[in-house]
């Protein structure tokens, strides 16, 4: 079966983990889906990733997720840039979320990067999703 939104895919299934407290969550592995889990360590939501090759040779993506005081780090987790609408933005026109307590994903010429980077290294780009 093909999957027309990996990103998409990946961040509801760590919704969805955390939703029922699980400690890790296992995903297909791609470039784009690694440099986002890279932002979302960097930022301090997730404790971090690594991949592993199943037994029919696909990689996966294993991902720990974060909890403080039993409540999930992640409290919001949405997809701002989707297959059938992209949102690019200018360096001035990148959001902050929720007055800077969040984070956007930015898929930049640069790199994958936080909102606040893309900021410092004067680029814009494709807004991947946002976090809080």
């Amino acid at each position: 079966m093909t999957m027309n939104d990996p990103l998409g895919d990946m961040l509801t299934r760590i919704r969805n983990a955390q939703m029922r407290g699980k400690s890790t969550v296992a995903t297909p592995a791609s470039k784009l889906r690694a440099w986002v889990l890279d932002v979302l360590t960097a930022e301090g939501y997730i404790r971090g990733y690594e991949k592993k090759t199943t037994e029919n040779g696909q990689g996966e993506l294993v991902i720990s997720l974060k909890y403080f005081e039993g409540a999930p780090v992640i409290r919001e987790l949405k997809r701002v840039s989707k297959p059938g609408r992209r949102v690019y933005m200018g360096v001035k026109d990148i959001p902050s979320v929720r007055n800077g307590l969040g984070v956007s994903i930015v898929s930049t010429p640069k790199g994958v990067m936080s909102d606040a980077a893309a900021r410092s290294a004067n680029v814009g780009g494709e807004v991947l999703c946002t976090v809080f």
